[in-house]
């Protein structure tokens, strides 16, 4: 995973530096493959990926940040790398509760109940920012329905690794527009025989 990670930084970074040359020859071999709707479709994964980094990514950073201070706060061992690992599991959307939880557990049983609750708040806000802040920033990347959206960020994760997270959700944006195309193209037709069938009538 890690190693997956630092290639996709490397690459991404590469992209990056000549970014407009990038996408205009994606657009162009898009066009030249599948006409205006390929373009169209191109554009969209670029919409899906950018959600994705918005929605997962920031939300995880975000979730990870609240967490490592609610842990340094209270005085809990290795909030450091207790923060990381929450990071990785928001990023796998699993959340912050794996390691927050037991984290709760020892400080009431160690602490007594005052450093315990205030971990407890943090981990309850924490948990809740997932449910407020990934929406909305998943929907103003991509105009896409957010379970379809979901689905490719776990299914990707899972076949793919951490690349996954952008792979899946861009996959299933461009199936999505190829299938809403083709089902609008056969709708058009029938209307457009029908009207023909009027006409002669």
């Amino acid at each position: 995973m890690i190693v997956q990670f630092l290639l996709t930084v490397i690459i991404a970074a590469i992209l990056y530096s000549n970014g407009e040359t990038a996408a205009a020859g994606v657009r162009s071999f898009a066009r030249r493959l599948a006409g205006q709707r390929g373009e169209e479709a191109a554009v969209l994964a670029a919409r899906a990926i950018r959600g994705v980094a918005l929605g997962v990514v920031v939300t995880a950073i975000m979730q990870a940040t609240l967490s490592g201070i609610g842990l340094a706060v209270t005085g809990v061992p290795a909030a450091a790398l207790l923060t990381g690992m929450t990071f990785m599991l928001c990023l796998a959307q699993i959340g912050p509760i794996p390691v927050l939880i037991p984290a709760v557990i020892w400080l009431f049983w160690k602490d007594g109940a005052l450093w315990g609750s205030i971990l407890l708040v943090f981990a309850v806000l924490a948990v809740a920012l997932d449910s407020f802040v990934r929406p909305v920033l998943i929907r103003k990347g991509a105009d896409l329905p957010l379970i379809l959206i979901f689905a490719g960020v776990i299914g990707g994760l899972i076949a793919f690794g951490i690349i996954g997270l952008f792979i899946g959700p861009a996959v299933l944006a461009v199936t999505f527009t190829l299938l809403k195309a083709w089902i609008s193209d056969g709708e058009r037709q029938e209307s457009v025989a029908s009207d023909g069938k009027r006409s002669e009538e």
